[in-house]
Formats: C-alpha cells, sequence, structure tokens
C-alpha cells in the first residue's frame, strides 16, 4: 500500500487490524498511479506533457536563432559605427544576408563548445573535431543525469517515507517509555519522600546560613573598602572631641539646672534662666545626634 498508494500515514497494525480496508485499497491501487491520478488521467497527462515539451523545445529552437541573430546585427551595428565607411556601404545588405547563415552556424557553435567546457572543463584543450563529437552526445548524457537526478529523488521520498513511519514508532515507543518511567518514579518518590524533604530541609538550612556569611562578608568588604586606616583614625578624633563637647555641655547644663533651682522664685529672671537653659539642652542634643550618627557610620 505504501509503495503502490499515495502517503497515507498508515502503520502495519492499522492494516492488520483492518483487513478489509487494506483489501480495499490494494483494489483502489490498479485503478489509480503513485501520486493519486486515474490510470486515465494519468496518460493523458503524460500526454499534455509531451505535448508541452515539444512546443517548448520548438520554441526554444526560434528563440536561440532569434537571439543569435539579434546578437550579431547588434555586433555588425557597432561595427558600422566605429569603422569608416560610406553610407552606400551601410546600406549593402546582399553581403550580410549571404553571410547569416554561416554567422548563425559558427555563433551556434561557439555557444555549444561554451556549454561544454562549463559541463566538462577539460574539453577546453580538445580539438573542434573531438568539441563537435562531445557536444552531439551532450543532450543524452544530460537526459541521463537527469533520471539519475529523478531515481534519486524518488528514493529519497521513499525514504523520507520510510522514515516517517519508523519516526511514529520511535515516538509511540518513547511515549510508553515515558509513562513507565513515569509510574516508576511516582513510586520512588512516594517512599523517599520522608528522606527528601529532611534532605532539602538541611541542604535550604545550610544554603541560607552561608547566604547570611555572604552578605556579612560583603558588608565587611564594603566597609573596609570605604573606611580605611587613616579615615577611622579621624573618625576617632572627631567622636572624641564630640564627647568632650558633650560633657562641657552636660556640666553646663547641670549648672545651669541648680541656678534655675535656685532662682525658681525670681520671676523675670527665672524666665532668663528659662530661655538659657533651652537653648544649652537642644545644643547638647543636637551634639548628641551628630555623635549618633558618627558612630551609626563608624560601625
Amino acid at each position: 500500500c505504501s509503495k503502490q498508494l499515495p502517503p497515507c500515514n498508515l502503520s502495519k497494525e492499522d492494516l492488520l487490524q483492518n483487513p478489509y480496508f487494506s483489501k480495499l485499497l490494494l483494489n483502489l491501487s490498479q485503478h489509480v498511479d503513485e501520486s493519486g491520478l486515474s490510470l486515465t488521467l494519468a496518460k493523458e497527462q503524460a500526454q499534455a506533457w509531451k505535448e508541452v515539451r515539444l512546443h517548448k523545445t520548438t520554441w526554444l529552437r526560434s528563440e536561440i536563432l532569434h537571439r543569435v541573430i539579434q546578437e550579431l546585427l547588434v555586433d555588425y551595428y557597432v561595427k558600422m559605427q566605429d569603422t569608416n565607411v560610406t553610407s552606400e556601404d551601410k546600406k549593402d545588405f546582399v553581403w550580410m544576408r549571404a553571410r547569416l547563415q554561416q554567422e548563425v552556424e559558427e555563433q551556434l557553435k561557439k555557444k555549444c563548445f561554451t556549454l561544454l567546457c562549463y559541463y566538462d572543463p577539460n574539453s577546453d584543450a580538445d580539438s573542434e573535431t573531438v568539441k563537435a563529437a562531445k557536444v552531439w552526445k551532450l543532450a543524452e548524457v544530460l537526459v541521463g543525469e537527469q533520471q539519475q537526478c529523478q531515481d534519486a529523488k524518488s528514493q529519497q521520498k521513499e525514504q523520507m517515507l520510510l522514515l516517517e513511519k519508523k519516526s511514529a514508532t520511535y515516538s509511540q515507543v518513547l511515549l510508553r517509555c515515558l509513562t513507565l518511567l513515569q509510574r516508576l518514579l511516582q513510586e520512588h518518590r512516594l517512599k523517599t519522600q520522608s528522606e527528601l524533604d529532611r534532605i532539602n530541609a538541611q541542604y535550604l538550612e545550610v544554603k541560607c546560613s552561608a547566604m547570611i556569611l555572604k552578605l556579612r562578608m560583603e558588608e565587611l568588604k564594603i566597609l573596609s573598602d570605604t573606611y580605611t586606616v587613616e579615615k577611622v583614625e579621624v573618625h576617632r578624633l572627631i567622636r572624641d572631641r564630640l564627647e568632650g563637647a558633650i560633657h562641657l555641655q552636660e556640666q553646663d547644663m547641670e549648672k545651669s539646672r541648680q541656678v534655675l533651682n535656685s532662682y525658681e522664685v525670681l520671676g523675670e529672671e527665672f524666665d532668663r534662666l528659662v530661655k538659657e537653659y533651652t537653648v544649652l539642652k537642644q545644643a547638647t542634643e543636637n551634639k548628641r545626634w551628630a555623635l549618633l550618627e558618627f558612630n551609626k557610620a563608624y560601625r
């Protein structure tokens, strides 16, 4: 069925399960060709292609002669333009008509030899007699090679059909194997799920610890790159000065508090002291904030 009918993607199992269908296909193959056409249509198509090739050959002959004559006329016109000839010589077509057949033959011979040398470069060194003999057989050789190409294409088509069938079979086998493998994996996973969960938990814990250490290492690296030994020493001096200033400010604030307690009953003098105390307290808080921010940056 695969050889006598067009590709229908039938497997051996399909034909065995449906014997009457396979019998129908075999009976049908007696009335159609490999392309699916009936024998009558195939015969008519072959005759039509034969006529097309005949007309094509006739047209090609006329077209070749037309182009060769056109090239000769163009060459003749260019020659007349380049040489110093009289108008009477330019009107003389008798000589050209007498030479036309010979010129056409020579031009066709050159083109045939050019085609032969393109097909067989080794023929370039042969004599004209040998070249003429090879040109005479060139058409037959080309037809033979064309037939070989068609036979190779037919074999390739058969191989492709065979490959498609084998691919379909391999795909089915692969699907069955995958289904079996999936079932085995599910059974095995149910048995070892708890152990896998425990191992995964340990792995995640170790991975989390490693990530924390890596982040801490990156932080320390950034701090070490940002604060050199000189910068740390300068920051330490600034912190010492700020702490000394805060200590002095606290002493001043304590003295102000004592004075405030002593002169609380002084009225306007008390208000002045309150304002002075407020100013000192605000200054102390500002310096404490600066020291706190400095310590954060230093750490």
